[in-house]
Formats: C-alpha cells, sequence, structure tokens
C-alpha cells in the first residue's frame, strides 16, 4: 500500500528540519588558531543558541581561493583575518558585502592614521596587531646570542642559524610583516634586508604557528611573529620575550561578510558580537593575548597589567601602513618570496654563510680587492628579481591578479616564476663564490 500524503508530508519536515538546522549554522574561514576561535565559539552559542559556528581553519591565501572558487549561495559567512590587505583583494573582487549595523559606535575612527574599517563597510577591524620579535632567553644565553631590538640586528653574522620565520605565501601574517618592512625601508633596500635575514634563517615554515611554536620550545632563538604569538607565549609561562621594533605598524585584523553568504542575517549577528565589548574582552584570555579594537580604557581592572595599549605603539610606530599598496602587490610579494626564499633556502643560506666567513676574515686582515669581492657578492645574493619601477607598472602588477586557471595566464606566471627561480639560485652560487675567492685572498 501506498502513501503518497504521508510520505510527501515526512519529506517536507525533514526539508525543513534540514533548512532549520542550515539557517543556524555560520561558516567561518579563518587564520586564526584554535584557542581563538574556540573561545568565540563557546561564548556566541551559548548566547545565541539557535546558531552554530563552522570553523574552516585555512591559510590567508587558501581562504581566498576558497571563496573565490565557489559560486553565490555556496559561499561559507565570514571571512577573519590579521591581513587587511587580503580583504582589499576580496573587496576588489566584489566577494564581498558591507553590513554597516555591526559596527561598535564606541570604536574609534582610526587607530594611528590607519583607518579601523573600511570606507565602504566591505570589511570591519576586530582587533589590532603589530609585527615584531620574539626570542626564548634561555636559548640566547646557551648560544650567546644578543638580544635583537631591530629588523637590521638579523642581518648580523652572530644570528646565523638561529632565526626563523613562515613564507608570507602560506601565512597573511607573515606577509604582513614582509610588506611592513619592505614599506618602512622602500622596496630595494626592504628586499636587500629581507634576503639577508632570510639568509640567517634555520628555517621557513610552512605555517606561521610553527615559528613561535618552534620559539616557545627552544628549537629557535628568534622569530618574526605577529606580537599575540609572543604575548601569548610569555603568558603561557615559556621563557620568551616579545619586542616591537621601529619599523612596525599597528593594522586592524579583519572580519567580513563575504558576498553570496548562505547565512547573512546569522552571521551578521556573530561579526556584531565579536565588535561588542563582550567579545572584544575575550581578546585578554592569555592563550589569546591580541589587542583590542576598543581602547584599554573601555576595560577598567580586566586589562592584565602591563598589557601592551595600542594606541600607544601606533603613535610611535614608523610604518603608516598602505593596505591598498599592499593589495595591489600582494601576489607579486608572496611569488617573489618563494622563488627567491622559500624554494631556494639552502642556496642563499650557502651564499649567506660564505659572506659572513669572507668578512670576518676581512675585519682581521683587510684586502681592498677581498673587499671588492665580498661587495659583489652582497649585491648578487641580496637583490630582488623585481625593481622598485617594475613593481609600480599597473599591467605588471595586474597579471598577478588575473584567473590562473586560464592556460595562457597560467603559462606566463609560470615562466617568469621559473625565470626568478632560475636566476636566484646562479646569484646564490655566484655569490658564494665571490666570497670564497675574497677569503682565499685573505689566507
Amino acid at each position: 500500500m501506498r502513501f503518497p500524503f504521508a510520505t510527501h508530508t515526512l519529506t517536507l519536515a525533514l526539508m525543513t528540519a534540514f533548512a532549520a538546522a542550515h539557517a543556524g549554522t555560520v561558516a567561518v574561514v579563518t587564520s586564526f588558531p584554535k584557542e581563538l576561535t574556540a573561545a568565540y565559539k563557546k561564548v556566541f552559542e551559548g548566547a545565541n543558541p539557535g546558531i552554530k559556528l563552522e570553523i574552516l581553519n585555512k591559510n590567508t591565501t587558501a581562504g581566498i581561493a576558497y571563496i573565490k572558487e565557489l559560486a553565490p549561495g555556496q559561499r561559507p559567512d565570514v571571512m577573519w583575518a590579521s591581513a587587511p590587505d587580503a580583504f582589499e583583494v576580496l573587496a576588489h573582487d566584489k566577494l564581498l558585502q558591507p553590513a554597516p549595523e555591526v559596527k561598535n559606535p564606541q570604536a574609534p575612527a582610526k587607530i594611528g592614521n590607519y583607518p579601523l574599517n573600511d570606507p565602504e563597510n566591505q570589511y570591519y577591524g576586530q582587533a589590532l596587531a603589530g609585527y615584531g620579535l620574539m626570542w626564548n632567553t634561555r636559548y640566547m644565553a646557551a648560544n650567546k646570542v644578543p638580544t635583537p631590538k631591530e629588523w637590521a640586528d638579523l642581518v648580523k653574522p652572530e644570528y646565523f642559524n638561529h632565526v626563523a620565520m613562515s613564507s608570507p605565501s602560506r601565512s597573511g601574517t607573515t606577509h604582513l610583516t614582509v610588506e611592513t618592512i619592505l614599506q618602512g625601508e622602500g622596496w630595494e633596500k626592504g628586499w636587500s634586508q629581507m634576503l639577508q635575514i632570510a639568509g640567517n634563517c634555520a628555517a621557513v615554515t610552512d605555517r606561521s604557528f610553527a615559528v613561535p611554536d618552534g620559539v616557545n620550545n627552544g628549537q629557535y632563538g628568534v622569530g618574526l611573529v605577529i606580537d599575540f604569538f609572543g604575548l601569548a607565549g610569555k603568558a603561557s609561562g615559556y621563557p620568551v620575550e616579545f619586542h616591537y621594533p621601529n619599523v612596525t605598524a599597528v593594522v586592524p585584523a579583519n572580519i567580513a561578510l563575504v558576498a553570496g553568504a548562505k547565512n547573512a542575517e546569522e552571521a551578521k549577528k556573530f561579526i556584531k558580537f565579536t565588535l561588542s565589548k563582550e567579545g572584544q574582552e575575550l581578546l585578554f584570555d592569555p592563550a589569546i593575548s591580541r589587542l583590542p579594537i576598543l581602547p584599554n580604557s573601555s576595560f577598567g581592572a580586566k586589562v592584565p597589567a602591563g598589557y601592551p595599549d595600542a594606541t600607544e605603539i601606533a603613535k610611535r610606530a614608523k610604518v603608516q601602513f598602505d593596505s591598498n599598496l599592499s593589495g595591489d602587490r600582494y601576489q607579486v610579494v608572496v611569488s617573489l618570496f618563494d622563488q627567491m626564499v622559500t624554494f631556494r633556502l639552502k642556496d642563499l643560506q650557502a651564499a649567506t654563510k660564505a659572506i659572513h666567513e669572507a668578512e670576518r676574515k676581512l675585519k682581521a686582515k683587510p684586502n681592498a680587492q677581498a673587499a671588492e669581492l665580498v661587495k659583489q657578492a652582497r649585491s648578487f645574493a641580496y637583490s630582488p628579481m623585481v625593481s622598485a619601477d617594475m613593481v609600480k607598472d599597473a599591467e605588471f602588477l595586474a597579471l598577478f591578479r588575473k584567473n590562473k586557471k586560464e592556460v595562457a595566464v597560467a603559462k606566463q606566471l609560470t615562466g617568469l616564476e621559473d625565470l626568478w627561480s632560475t636566476k636566484s639560485k646562479a646569484n646564490y652560487e655566484k655569490a658564494k663564490g665571490l666570497a670564497e675567492q675574497a677569503v682565499a685572498l685573505v689566507k
């Protein structure tokens, strides 16, 4: 016997239940660690029993690609990450939608000279962050490595094989660190400094978390990190310290509603919660250790003793971060770093070690001919494959924003990257050879 009506009723009931469950889920793409997302999930779901958070943990670059690949109606609801330039990329591609009603009216309009929120209301500052140096005090004492204060300290020979950083193509916070140095020092000088630091690195890690973890446990001496990694490590009892160099910037970690989100209204509630005073107080959790968008004075005794004040850091920061500039050249910077550093680290390390050795010999026994060879070696090892003029070329930058799935685009980009990689290897080998020639002259 058939029961079409009953079957139809059951089907409708199941569909309704599925839709209700689906409507109550907010999918959040984020690069943030579990300690942070779990805290927000617990408090938000407790206050909103009809809504569930689904955390999709991806590094920033992968998060952008994930959102780009999905059609409207299939996309996640929220993007939440530290890199403001990543949000510029999403906004440029019309993948974000305004939600001005989520903003906290108590939040300042700017941090230093940097706007807290996007002027078009496509994304909003949810926390603040600076970039700096984290080190393990026991490691440094045991290895007799001096305490660093500025990025420039890390190019010195005494830091060789004691430094770690992650790749900007795999970590939005590392990209911001690299971009901060490039903006603070200028393209040519910034890349020279960055390549010298990378040459001193013991490792370039796949994820940003691996750097503070390695410093915490004494695997590395010094790490280039976003501030909350250092602050959280210290708060957790590890023998570590953190310092903001002069060439730093204070910028927002952002949150945004994705265009074509499945559950926009529920997503807005979550975004608004993260920006509220209650949501901001969660940032003081020692496991999170982020700087709130609201002034420290807003929280009274809830601010931990000695907690950094974002306003004061911003006042002395030498870099007024330009997210438009960073967004325009985002893909160029990450690609160039990979071809010159990530994929050529051993070659760069070998060249750097040889240069340090030559300079050590020259210091003890000066030799004009050898000094000229070392100068040439430095030029080969520490010059970027892309000039300052080229990175201002709109057509060149546009190439890196094109769809890589198009055969012609992929072929052109692959050709460029192969050229950078091949030339970098040759340059590092040349630099190593010149430095070794210099050593031979001063024996």
